[in-house]
């Protein structure tokens, strides 16, 4: 099996060193052809971000192989010929009646009520396919349904038919007992490295989700048919002519049909002999697997001795990738209810962001995407980076990441114009509840020597903050600005108190933008300890600004915390400011 180069500097990012041994292994197979990287997805569900690195990975290795001059054909198999496995949870438009489908090609299963797709598969592909356009991942979809119904892999599958015991072998290698019905066998189920079942089930959706190899009745057959009668695959294969193709099946149904397999296709390849045929048949240079797929016995390890021994092919290049968390959740799975997808963190972060978090880690290592409040922490990284690439202080890795963030070889993705904190918009949509005119009013407050006209000039940015803050945030944690002052709490308000807040009030004329704000509400404390404006911090003045803002929180928003004091402020105006504070 073809493995990573390791002879790139150490600056060199992974991408590079992929595509350095894409490149040459591309070369040494085709030579002038165009280079083939693939990637596989299964519609059986929500496609969610821990399958976007099946996308991701490749796409990322692709467009380098495109920059530095050579043509590239990204496949994207959508495995919608597999089987319907489950009723997934947490689907809208759908009930337990689904199950009757169950055993059925994704094509032939109805797509939730209300859906303007023809189909299960359809409907969940067309969300992942308009993520995909936004990233700006260019691909040649694929559709098993449409390949293995035209006929496409018909030399594929009578000439696996015809080697079915040389592929038994190779299986038969990771058994640890052989099949009772078989010479010799005592039944045992093939050995594979324990894997976690939360990492299996987020592999759905992967393309590699069956691990299926096939083993079934009193022969072993890699083809599997969907039965004529109830157009599930809960159908044996009982005989099998080489010479005449003649193909005898029956079905749980009752149904039983006998059919010549030479012109015959309702049917497909069980998993393990499916993958490696297509790497045979499209000639892949390059294909990751999660890491379910990579243990001894499965998919990708069974795969790679089948398309030598059996399709006379060569395996991929073939990286495994961890999967992907999301904040408060250790893994994702499609299986369970409402876990995110592409589209769905698509809604909160801009393009260059999201792909930023795939190109800044090895394929081996995982991550988390923000959902929660780490999301702020997260877009104050990515703006240092800008900064940091923008300067020039930026490191070669870090600058290459960025580099494939921002842009593909095709052109660099849309972004924001003018550039503000994500938790500043975060905050302003919080205190505006969206209200354009406000929200203007506050950003073009910001800087006055430089003021936004214009919300455009903010977005896409600041559509993500609002997005964030309506679907992520509790209403709990809204911030709600008291409409009349709180006269209790003035009334038993001491000296020092007091003097506070006259001192913020006698400053805001003259410190109304983000930073003379900023400035204000740090130095009103220091003022009040008889301290320049620009004291270092130390462990007392740090509790005496801790406990004026929480002041200033109560008196503004009925809380000990909020948004960022001085973006606060600016929200409320100085107006009404000056009333909530009792001056």
């Amino acid at each position: 099996m073809p493995t990573v180069a390791q002879s790139s500097t150490p600056e060199t990012d992974w991408v590079s060193r992929f595509a350095d041994d894409v490149i040459a292994e591309s070369e040494r197979r085709a030579p002038g052809k165009p280079v083939v990287v693939a990637s596989g997805l299964s519609p059986s569900g929500p496609i969610h971000l821990g399958n976007l690195r099946e996308v991701m990975t490749p796409h990322l290795v692709a467009d380098e192989v495109r920059r530095r001059g050579y043509e590239v054909r990204h496949l994207i198999s959508w495995d919608d010929y597999d089987r319907y496995r489950k009723v997934p949870n947490g689907v809208p438009g759908i009930d337990e009646s689904w199950a009757e489908h169950i055993g059925k090609p994704l094509t032939s299963v109805p797509a939730p009520a209300g859906s303007a797709y023809p189909n299960w598969a359809e409907h969940f592909k067309a969300p992942m396919v308009a993520a995909l356009a936004e990233l700006g991942v260019e691909f040649d979809g694929i559709s098993q349904t449409e390949q293995y119904t035209a006929g496409t892999y018909r030399e594929q599958v009578l000439h696996a038919m015809k080697h079915r015991a040389d592929i038994d072998a190779v299986l038969d290698r990771y058994r640890t007992k052989k099949d009772p019905s078989k010479p010799g066998g005592t039944g045992k189920k093939p050995q594979q490295k324990p894997v976690d079942e939360a990492e299996l089930e987020a592999a759905e959706g992967s393309g590699a989700a069956a691990e299926d190899d096939g083993t079934s009745g009193s022969s072993y057959y890699p083809y599997k048919p969907y039965c004529g009668q109830c157009e599930r695959d809960l159908t044996t294969v009982t005989s099998y002519d080489d010479e005449s193709t003649e193909l005898s099946y029956t079905c749980v149904c009752g149904f039983a049909e006998t059919v010549f397999l030479k012109e015959f296709n309702r049917g497909k390849l069980v998993w393990k002999v499916d993958w490696p045929m297509r790497w045979a048949y499209e000639g892949v240079i390059f294909e990751p697997s999660g890491v379910d797929h990579s243990s001894p016995g499965s998919s990708f390890v069974v795969g790679g001795q089948i398309v030598r021994e059996v399709f006379d092919g060569v395996q991929p290049i073939g990286p495994m990738y961890a999967f992907v968390g999301i904040s408060g959740m250790a893994k994702m799975s499609s299986s369970k209810g409402g876990v995110p997808t592409a589209g769905d963190a698509l809604k909160i972060m801009e393009a260059p962001l999201l792909r930023w978090l795939y190109a800044r880690r090895r394929p081996n290592q995982s991550f988390k995407i923000a959902f929660d409040q780490e999301i702020q922490r997260l877009y104050d990284e990515w703006d240092k980076l800008s900064s940091k690439v923008a300067d020039g202080s930026v490191l070669p890795a870090d600058a290459a990441a960025y580099a494939r963030a921002v842009g593909t070889a095709a052109g660099e993705l849309p972004r924001t114009e003018r550039v503000l904190p994500y938790r500043t918009l975060a905050s302003v949509a919080d205190i505006t509840a969206g209200a354009e005119d406000q929200t203007l009013r506050i950003l073009s407050e910001l800087d006055p020597s430089d003021p936004i006209v214009s919300l455009d000039e903010v977005r896409p940015r600041l559509d993500r903050a609002e997005s964030w803050i309506t679907a992520y945030v509790p209403a709990d944690q809204r911030t709600l600005v008291r409409s009349e002052p709180d006269a209790s709490m003035l009334g038993e308000l001491g000296d020092a108190d007091r003097e506070s807040l006259r001192l913020l009030v006698e400053g805001l004329d003259t410190h109304w933008s983000l930073d003379g704000l900023t400035t204000l509400v740090y130095g009103v404390p220091k003022i009040q300890a008889g301290l320049p404006a620009d004291a270092k911090p130390t462990p007392e003045l740090k509790v005496a600004q801790r406990t004026f803002f929480a002041l200033l929180y109560q008196l503004l928003v009925g809380r000990d915390t909020g948004p960022r004091l001085p973006t606060l402020l600016l929200a409320v105006g100085a107006e009404r400011v000056r009333k909530l504070l009792g001056a």
